[in-house]
Parts: structure tokens; C-alpha cells; sequence
């Protein structure tokens, strides 16, 4: 059974880092595209992130360049995502996603796998 679990939310304030974490069990996600999306109220999921399986290249959303940094640890099978100068409009639910294909897109439609979300909350 394929799942996909994700950890590492909370509340934290404007300018705070959080470490999300997603961990794989019944498959292996050294294979496969890697996603980070994200959900805030009433608004559309967004890509934030993602990370090839090819050739371990990265695909970030301008609005977190610079700030958030993907990567994968094939032993634990966990994808993190580190967020960094966290800001109010980085409030959402984070999900984890994992795509049948090796290479890196930042629509929802790409990936076929998903994780339950977990909150972030930035405010002070």
C-alpha cells in the first residue's frame, strides 16, 4: 500500500523556519518526482516545490526562492522541506505529492500520490 505521510507543522512566528517532513512506505521515493504543494483558505493548491528523481533537479515557486530548500534522504525514504523566513501569506496546509514520472512539473495533475496535509501557521 502506497502512502505518503507528512510531519513537521505547527504555528510559528513571521520570520521562523519549519522542517517538513514526508515520509514513504510501500514504495520507495527515490524513484519518483517529488512534490510540495500547498492549500490556504479559499485559494487554489499551489506548487511550491518539487524534486526530480533524473537528476535530483529542483523547481521552486518564486514566491519561496531563496527561502525554502527541498531534499530527499533515500536511507530514511523522507522528502523535508526547510522553510525558512517564514511570512504570514506562507499559511497553509502542506502536502506532499509524488509523480509516475522522474522529471519535475509544478502542476497538481503531474503527481498521483498524496499525503493528508499538514497545517503551517505563521503569525505572531
Amino acid at each position: 500500500q502506497f502512502q505518503l505521510v507528512e510531519s513537521g507543522g505547527g504555528l510559528v512566528q513571521p520570520g521562523g523556519s519549519l522542517r517538513l517532513s514526508c515520509a514513504g512506505s510501500g514504495f520507495t521515493l527515490d524513484y519518483y518526482a517529488m512534490g510540495w504543494f500547498r492549500q490556504a483558505p479559499g485559494k487554489e493548491r499551489e506548487g511550491v516545490s518539487c524534486i526530480s528523481s533524473s537528476d535530483g533537479s529542483t523547481y521552486y515557486a518564486d514566491s519561496v526562492k531563496g527561502r525554502f530548500t527541498i531534499s530527499r534522504d533515500a536511507v530514511k525514504n523522507t522528502v523535508y522541506l526547510q522553510m525558512n523566513s517564514l511570512k504570514s501569506e506562507d499559511t497553509a496546509v502542506y502536502y506532499c505529492a509524488a509523480s509516475g514520472w522522474d522529471y519535475c512539473s509544478g502542476s497538481a495533475a503531474h503527481f498521483g500520490s498524496w499525503g493528508q496535509g499538514t497545517q503551517v501557521t505563521v503569525s505572531s
